[in-house]
């Protein structure tokens, strides 16, 4: 199977370098000229991971339809870009296998749901799971989800990206993979609140665990499975995400949590925080699912600026006393 890699960010690389691992070539489009040139020139992404030295066995390339001899694409552009970039895509004959975490702005689709109204031709996978990119990238021990509604197809990807540092696990709930990662986003960006303005241990692990409700009842309305959002693409994602500023979304809401702006944080362009666009398309799609999700509602009221930090913990703390249940 040979393995193109759409994206030549930190975590698009990463997959590279573990697609390459057995010394199989792969070819990674990236959008940055400098970027194809020093993976070419001098095994290595400057922009993206300086201080990890890539496989020989990974070429680069600026012009998308060099990967028109690839059997299987790994798509990892932000969510709010995978409609475009497959909308220029020759998928027939060919497993994408979606790697992006987040939910469509306009439309409330997943990204398998893009894929498959973009490039109905083609097979979708999608890869998902508690992965910090630098960590992959440098081997460290990693496990993921791979979903597949093709069971066979699953298998057939997850023994090709396999390796003894990177273990995928097998599943059929393609929606429960994705709404594990996009709606762990929003509740990172929660976490670092709590971290950024020093509200402690215990109330990470309370907003981590209600966060799962939230989560849970979301994706069970949406057709996923319960089982894959207790599993690595969900609480396994969440937990780890929660619990880092090497977490993009975390490191927003710590910002957020000191007082800082959201605009500010979000600036850098290098970077991208896919829940602060997923948290208002994700809290539409909840609401019109009839879903209840406090926490998120609170996301979205910091970074619109409806409200402040201390007031939003106020309304969350003074919500009615109700029964643990999801």
């Amino acid at each position: 199977m040979k393995i193109g890699v759409i994206g030549g960010g930190a975590w698009g690389t990463a997959l590279a370098q573990v697609a390459a691992a057995g010394g199989e070539e792969v070819l990674l489009w990236a959008l940055e000229p400098d970027v194809v040139g020093a993976i070419n020139g001098s095994h290595i992404n400057p922009l993206y991971l300086p201080d990890v030295p890539l496989s020989p066995a990974i070429r680069a390339t600026g012009v998308l339809a060099d990967l028109s001899d690839r059997d299987a694409l790994l798509v990892v552009s932000p969510a709010q870009h995978v409609r475009s970039v497959l909308g220029g895509l020759d998928a027939k004959g060919r497993a994408l296998i979606l790697c992006a975490k987040g939910i469509e702005a306009g439309t409330q689709k997943l990204v398998s749901e893009i894929a498959e109204q973009t490039r109905p031709e083609a097979s979708i996978a999608v890869l998902s799971g508690p992965t910090f990119a630098a960590e992959v990238a440098k081997g460290l021990p990693t496990a993921v989800t791979l979903a597949c509604a093709d069971a066979t197809l699953g298998d057939r990807i997850a023994a090709r990206l396999a390796r003894p540092h990177f273990r995928t696990y097998g599943s059929t709930d393609v929606i429960g993979a994705e709404i594990g990662g996009a709606v762990k986003n929003v509740l990172a960006i929660a976490c670092g609140v709590v971290e950024g303005r020093g509200l402690g241990l215990n109330a990470r692990a309370a907003l981590i665990a209600r966060g799962f409700a939230e989560m849970t009842r979301f994706g069970v309305a949406r057709g996923a499975r319960a089982e894959t959002l207790a599993g690595l693409s969900g609480l396994g994602d969440l937990v780890l995400t929660c619990s880092s500023t090497q977490s993009r979304n975390f490191s927003l809401g710590k910002g957020l949590g000191e007082g800082r702006h959201a605009a500010d944080l979000l600036a850098d362009r290098r970077t991208v925080a896919e829940g602060a666009f997923t948290a208002p398309v994700l809290q539409q799609a909840a609401r019109a699912a009839r879903v209840e999700m406090p926490v998120v509602d609170a996301v979205c009221a910091l970074l619109s600026g409806a409200a402040t930090v201390d007031a939003v913990v106020d309304d969350l703390l003074a919500r009615p006393l109700r029964a643990e249940t999801h």
